[in-house]
C-alpha cells in the first residue's frame, strides 16, 4: 500500500502536468508553468546527460572518477522524477483560502455562462483548480475572464 501511494504521486504529477493550462496569464501567479517546462526539458535531456557523463569517463579510462560520475548520472536521471513528485504533491494540496474563493468565483461564472461542470468541491485541491481553469479557458471568451487576468 505504501508503494502504491509512493508511485501514485508520480502518476498524479503526470496527470496534473497534462491537465494544467499552459497560459501566459497564469505564469506570474503559479509556479506550475515553470516546473512543467523544466520537467519536460529534464525528461528529454537528462537521460542523455547521464549516459554521456558515464561514457566519457569510460572512454578516457578514468576509473577513479567512475563513482562520482555514477552519482552525477543518478542525479541527472532523478531530475524529471523530482519535477513529477513536486507536481503530484501540489496536485493533492488543498487550495489556500484566497485561491479557494477564486476557484468558487470562476466556477460560478462558468456555470452562469451555461456550461456544464463537476459540482463545486467544498475543499478544492490544485488539481480541481487545474480542471476548472482548463475548462474556463476553453469555454469562456476573453472578456469573461478579464476580471481575473
Amino acid at each position: 500500500m505504501v508503494n502504491k501511494r509512493f508511485l501514485g504521486r508520480f502518476s498524479d504529477g503526470q496527470a496534473y502536468m497534462e491537465m494544467w493550462p499552459n497560459r501566459k496569464e497564469l505564469a506570474p501567479i503559479f509556479a506550475e508553468n515553470r516546473v512543467i517546462k523544466a520537467t519536460k526539458f529534464a525528461n528529454k535531456v537528462m537521460p542523455a546527460v547521464a549516459v554521456i557523463s558515464i561514457l566519457t569517463q569510460m572512454v578516457f579510462a578514468n576509473q577513479q572518477a567512475l563513482p562520482q560520475t555514477l552519482v552525477i548520472a543518478l542525479f541527472a536521471i532523478s531530475m524529471p522524477l523530482q519535477g513529477l513528485w513536486w507536481l503530484g504533491t501540489r496536485s493533492r494540496t488543498t487550495l489556500p483560502p484566497q485561491l479557494a474563493t477564486w476557484y468558487r468565483d470562476i466556477h460560478q461564472k462558468v456555470v452562469k455562462e451555461g456550461f456544464a461542470l463537476e459540482p463545486m468541491k467544498p475543499k478544492p485541491s490544485y488539481f480541481e483548480l487545474a480542471k476548472l481553469l482548463n475548462s474556463a479557458f476553453k469555454q469562456l471568451d476573453k472578456g469573461a475572464l478579464e476580471r481575473w487576468f
